[in-house]
């Protein structure tokens, strides 16, 4: 063991998922860690750390740092606004003109500034992050978000197909920007802050582009980030595409750009078939729920509950702007209630989510992607955010499950007491 002035611990209610199935509650606890991995949760301090310090939070819930694995930082600026409209028109009419504002580095600095910080504030500790195309303003980004302590993936965006001409790259220049984005990142040398490939979707990426970066991604061994069967129009544009693919997750595995040597986030998965859903899990595809944005531009409601039994990566996104927010509070009960909706209207096979399970893939079942994230089991790293929710009264005597249950549902970020990002805490309210 090593010298004990470097083990460090902190008390509350703790509250932290295993399993999807169960919430572990440990009430008036101990979370001991030392620099930035859990030592374990204990009832009371082990005698060989009896003279450690520790930071005692009260009554308070202690849990880990939320998961965000699908948010679109450039979209920030305009979430809440132009709702009406199904995802491919809300692209061209709301989207496109927004990002394209983002070749211009003083627009970027501004928008960007505002994301991050609304994102500091909440209990997100991770997140994987799309920007734009402009790989100046990627690294604007990247640079605030290193200064604010999170821990995040963030990804330059490809599209040289189907896009208006103010905001598409040559295929050339697509690839050679990447790279020469993921050199300036190496250069920096950041702590907290990695690239992360980033094809929009296989409608805006030809075939060449789609090679080219494979062979980027197997040069420098990224993580890739893109979109699957999130809308039916969409699914049927890339059959049109791609006539040789068997199925829409077809086209990015047939570049090596989907799972098996390539770890790899997929949002949405609402319309995958079972030919889709069989290959996600043989490739060890992380699937990424985004409700409130499946709802918002009227996709559907993603089989999670299908995703879960087959034993398939799940994690959680606000999918900011199709998302209106990016509170992953939120973003669970969204979950919970799309998944009763699809269960009621559309397949009753499926049992809607719990919150365990809610609690799950926005915690552990998310933080997966980074490693041993999410969780409180002894060995993961320290990502924690203590709640206040003294402000949400309450007559009646509640359970600290019964409390934790309440959060998801009224919370925002004046709950967000204090906030601790791989061991280093970021903010403690006074």
């Amino acid at each position: 063991m090593k010298t004990k002035q470097f083990v460090y611990g902190i008390k509350g209610n703790i509250v932290y998922s295993k399993y999807p199935e169960k919430i572990e509650i440990c009430d008036n606890s101990y979370l001991l860690y030392e620099g930035n991995k859990i030592i374990g949760v204990f009832s009371k301090i082990p005698d060989a750390y009896s003279e450690i310090q520790v930071k005692d939070y009260g009554d308070r819930l202690i849990i880990p740092g939320l998961v965000d694995l699908h948010v679109h930082a450039p979209q920030y600026a305009f979430r809440g606004l132009g709702m009406d409209l199904e995802l491919l028109d809300w692209l061209n009419t709301n989207t496109f003109p927004e990002e394209a504002k983002y070749k211009d580095t003083e627009y970027a600095k501004k928008a960007y500034r505002i994301f991050v910080d609304n994102l500091r504030k909440g209990a997100t500790t991770r997140a994987c992050i799309f920007a734009t195309i402009h790989r100046k303003s990627t690294m604007i980004l990247m640079d605030l978000l290193e200064k604010s302590g999170l821990s995040t993936m963030v990804g330059k965006v490809n599209m040289d197909r189907n896009a208006p001409d103010y905001l598409i790259e040559h295929t050339e220049e697509s690839a050679d920007e990447t790279v020469e984005w993921i050199e300036e990142v190496i250069a920096k040398k950041y702590s907290r802050t990695r690239p992360i490939l980033t094809p929009r979707f296989i409608p805006s990426c030809t075939d060449e582009l789609m090679k080219r970066l494979k062979m980027i991604q197997k040069s420098y061994q990224l993580p890739v980030q893109s979109h699957l069967s999130e809308n039916y129009e969409e699914i049927a544009w890339v059959k049109e595409l791609c006539p040789e693919s068997a199925f829409y997750g077809d086209a990015y595995d047939q570049v090596g750009l989907f799972g098996k040597d390539c770890k790899t986030l997929m949002a949405h998965c609402v319309h995958s078939d079972e030919e889709e859903v069989k290959r996600i899990k043989e490739n060890g595809v992380y699937v990424v729920h985004c409700p409130e944005s499946n709802t918002n531009l009227s996709s559907g409601v993603a089989p999670i509950r299908t995703y879960l039994n087959e034993g398939i990566h799940v994690g959680i996104g606000s999918d900011v702007a199709g998302g209106a927010t990016e509170n992953l509070f939120a973003a669970m009960a969204y979950a919970i209630q799309a998944s009763k909706l699809r269960w009621r209207l559309q397949d009753d096979s499926l049992k809607p989510l719990t919150v365990a399970e809610a609690f799950y893939i926005a915690t552990k079942g998310g933080g997966e992607f980074f490693g041993k994230v999410g969780s409180f089991e002894p060995g993961y790293e320290v990502d924690a955010v203590v709640l206040d929710d003294s402000r949400l009264e309450h007559p009646q005597e509640l359970t600290v499950q019964q409390r934790l249950e309440r959060m998801i549902y009224l919370s925002d970020d004046r709950e967000i007491y204090a906030k601790y990002v791989a061991g280093e805490k970021l903010f403690e309210r006074g």
